[in-house]
């Protein structure tokens, strides 16, 4: 498992993806899990001593449905995940900050990054499982979870749409200064992925760079149950 994912990740093409991450803010992923992995990690959900916490969105009227953070040691998909993506989404990272005028501080490893993390007292590992059943939906968010952060996570659709669920839409609202604020709707296939920014992304203006915020919500899922995979490099406090 471990060269498969590796080369369906160096396969992507970055140069392509890196462009649209910054014309759009996001950018979708192929297809980088089969649908036997996909139903693999579904099946994780059941498996309570892979999870750290539960958490109940109507309790905290963050939206309706459940989402589970995994606990170390991660499952390997996720792990490798998480650690191939991130080189990658590093590179774009640095370079939007040094655009908006920041020093570009992210390593070139996860391990070294989650070291800062960890110096931080942020210590928990963020990978999670998200189940929607009908009538659930996810309120605008960031999932921000201490001082240290990384600029992208990933989500990746674990079922198919019009086949296991419908509606349940993935939302992306940018806050754009002085300016109304502008929606995306985005659809995954099962197995595709996408990436956006967890803060802010740079904008360029008239006169240079500037910063709008995103939040990422989902919207109610009208049938079937909807089960995703969050993919969050920074661990939480």
């Amino acid at each position: 498992m471990p060269a498969r994912f590796l080369e369906r990740i160096q396969g992507v093409d970055w140069g392509a993806l890196r462009k649209t991450l910054d014309d759009q803010g996001y950018a979708k992923l192929p297809a980088i899990l089969t649908p036997e992995e996909c139903e693999e990690l579904i099946g994780t959900y059941a498996s309570e001593e892979l999870f750290r916490s539960t958490i109940s969105m109507a309790r905290y009227r963050f939206g309706s449905g459940e989402y589970k953070y995994y606990d170390r040691p991660l499952p390997a998909a996720v792990q490798q995940l998480r650690e191939y993506l991130y080189p990658e989404l590093s590179r774009t990272a640095n370079r939007w900050h040094e655009q908006l005028g920041m020093d570009a501080g992210y390593p070139a490893s996860l391990d070294e990054f989650l070291e800062e993390c960890h110096r931080q007292g942020q210590l928990r590992p963020t990978p999670l499982i998200l189940k929607y059943e009908a009538g659930g939906y996810n309120c605008l968010h960031q999932d921000l979870y201490g001082e240290a952060y990384f600029p992208f996570q990933v989500v990746f659709a674990l079922n198919q749409r019009q086949q296991d669920y419908t509606g349940g839409e993935f939302l992306l609202v940018e806050q754009r200064p002085r300016a109304q604020s502008r929606g995306h709707v985005v659809t995954l296939e099962q197995g595709e992925g996408l990436i956006f920014p967890t803060n802010y992304r740079p904008v360029q203006g008239t006169k240079g760079y500037y910063r709008t915020t995103l939040r990422h919500g989902v919207s109610t899922v009208q049938t079937g149950i909807r089960y995703t995979l969050g993919v969050i490099f920074h661990d939480a406090t």
